[in-house]
């Protein structure tokens, strides 16, 4: 993987590439969060590891302007001893781990080995939610005509969501007037993707778009009635005969 590290000591970023070698990675090194966030930007690194106290932009703040520029980045803390407190605010906050300093291996390889399994649900994830049309685009669906189509097959919970997340943001980019999120009939939804799923059809009618569900079961269909989304979007049942 090419993992990115910041931190504002270079003798810790030295080690850390000497360390990240020898396990068979790529390292990318940053001296501060301000060049971290421009690397990340450029490079786009499949991991970030970032110290948690830095002059300037500290750790924190990293994890939630890279959170905030892609819901699906991998990010491990780095932490000192009596940071307990914060570690546990970096995980709310969706941080993939934390690792102690001085940083032993094992704790490297082991915070690395769940960022990679991480990475992997999520591309498998990203096969099963994806935008497949766009206003005007070749793919687009004659019954979908104009609108920005996002294809949900599989299971829809909290490893989902922020694939889920970022899927629904690239379908509102595109400026189309309608979001179609179109279920294949098999698509179970647990008690986390009907949460977000309510939360983003409600973005969506903030900003003026139309929604429109599609493709759902019966049961599936009286739940979003339930919670709510059917207030804000417009659900379609599938056939029976599908």
């Amino acid at each position: 993987m090419r993992i990115l590290v910041i931190d504002d000591e270079v003798p810790t970023l030295k080690m850390f590439g000497l360390l990240l070698e020898a396990l068979g990675h790529e390292p990318l090194a940053a001296e501060s969060g301000e060049e971290g966030l421009i690397r990340f930007d450029r490079e786009r690194p499949d991991v970030v590891l970032t110290d948690i106290k830095m002059p300037g932009i500290d750790g924190m703040d990293v994890l939630r302007a890279l959170k905030e520029a892609d819901p699906r980045s991998e990010v491990i803390v780095i932490t000192g001893h009596g940071d307990t407190e914060l570690a546990i605010e970096a995980l709310h906050l969706d941080a993939t781990d934390f690792i102690n300093k001085p940083v032993r291996r094992e704790a490297l390889e082991h915070a690395l080995a769940r960022a990679e399994e991480r990475i992997r649900l999520k591309r498998a994830k990203e096969e099963e939610i994806r935008l497949v049309a766009g206003p005007g685009g070749a793919d687009t669906d004659a019954a979908h005509d104009g609108a920005a189509v996002v294809r949900i097959r599989g299971t829809v919970n909290s490893p989902a969501e922020p694939v889920l997340r970022h899927v629904f943001e690239e379908a509102l980019l595109t400026g189309a007037p309608t979001v179609v999120l179109d279920f294949e009939p098999s698509v179970s939804v647990n008690g986390a993707g009907i949460a977000v799923l309510a939360e983003l059809v409600r973005h969506a009618r903030g900003l003026g778009r139309a929604v429109r569900v599609t493709g759902v079961s019966p049961n599936l269909s009286t739940v979003f009635d339930v919670v709510g989304i059917a207030h804000n979007a417009t659900v379609e049942v599938a056939s029976m005969t599908e």
